[in-house]
């Protein structure tokens, strides 16, 4: 559901001018009920002036008759069709400048272990332009030396399900291409969740898998007799006692 603009603001107004209950405003503007009791109490929102969605065009006045008449009412956006499309707006993926200098490790580690990701790809995941990502991946970066691969995901500049679906999207176009993938290229197409699932045996090729089940039946079927002191050693019968035998 989309929420008005100035939420804040917005739920200052409508407390101080409306009989709303906290709950009403709190799913109207996007907030947790305590929030706006908080505001009512003087504790939240301190200075914040007021802001009409009414006079700006984001609500009507009957919306408002209707749910102070009816506590179980909840209040309905007015269609605005100039912000149709406003949520999906492309750009790039905005990063905290805290976690700026950690893009060029990440860059290294998708180009290193993911090097079917397109340059767009790269960008969308970690938030950076195409120059800096060619330069890592031709390794001419002014501090090239010194970049160590870590996981983007580990960095927090992307989700491990954005990762998984970029990584998806890259294998789908390439079998699309008619491209011929290695085995190595197929493990990292392979999403977290799947990988865990996978059993850590080897795997043997059917033939010689059926040699060794038909081994294992016959071990079965004939245990070994262990019965004397002779068969449990393998030791060599003695030739003199058949001589003994005949004289």
């Amino acid at each position: 559901m989309s929420k008005p603009l100035m939420s804040k603001a917005t739920a200052v107004w409508l407390v101080d001018n409306t009989t709303l209950s906290f709950i009403q405003i709190a799913d109207f503007c996007g907030m947790h009920e305590l929030e706006v009791q908080g505001i009512a109490d003087g504790d939240v929102a301190i200075g914040v002036k007021g802001f009409d969605p009414v006079s700006n065009n984001q609500l009507d006045a009957i919306e408002i008759e209707r749910a102070q008449a009816d506590p179980a009412y909840k209040l309905k956006l007015k269609f605005n069709l100039s912000a149709v499309g406003e949520e999906k707006r492309r750009g790039p993926r905005y990063t905290p400048l805290s976690k700026r200098q950690d893009r060029p490790a990440a860059i290294l580690w998708l180009v290193k272990f993911h090097p079917e990701l397109s340059d767009g790809a790269v960008g969308k995941l970690v938030g950076t332009t195409k120059p800096t990502i060619q330069a890592i991946r031709e390794r001419t970066h002014w501090n090239i030396g010194q970049i160590t691969p870590i996981d983007p995901v580990a960095l927090g500049l992307c989700k491990q399900t954005e990762l998984d679906a970029a990584v998806q999207a890259a294998a789908r176009k390439k079998a699309s291409e008619g491209v011929v993938m290695s085995d190595d290229e197929r493990r990292k197409l392979v999403s977290t969740s799947q990988s865990l699932g996978m059993t850590d045996e080897p795997k043997m090729p059917s033939g010689l898998d059926a040699f060794t089940r038909v081994d294992d039946r016959a071990r079965e079927e004939k245990p070994a007799d262990f019965s004397d002191a002779e068969s449990f050693f393998n030791l060599p019968q003695d030739d003199d006692d058949e001589d003994d035998e005949i004289l």
